[in-house]
């Protein structure tokens, strides 16, 4: 199974759509999203050890859970490795030390 993004878009277009309902929040950062490598659904949930559904549940559960994503079209899900990997930082644990 690949755990590699499955491309590397150069494309500066920016396409948006708002899946279920979920909230929509603006990404005013300025830089652009194609120019970083995607996961599909089931390549996110190879690298994270996870199942599918798993993705799917944190999606459409209110408020959304899980790293932010892409609804390509109805049936096509993408997320950015540049979300995945500062959501995975966000919820990083490092445990203090007591000395």
């Amino acid at each position: 199974m690949p755990t590699e993004p499955i491309a590397d878009y150069t494309d500066r277009q920016t396409h948006t759509k708002n899946e279920g309902g979920a909230p929509f929040v603006r990404d005013d950062s300025g830089s652009s999203l194609l120019a970083n490598a995607w996961y599909s659904t089931r390549d996110l949930a190879a690298c994270l050890r996870v199942n599918t559904s798993t993705l799917r549940r944190w999606r459409t559960a209110r408020p959304p859970q899980g790293p932010p994503f892409v609804s390509v079209s109805e049936r096509v899900i993408m997320y950015s490795a540049v979300d995945v990997e500062e959501w995975l930082r966000r919820h990083r644990t490092v445990p203090c030390r007591v000395a």
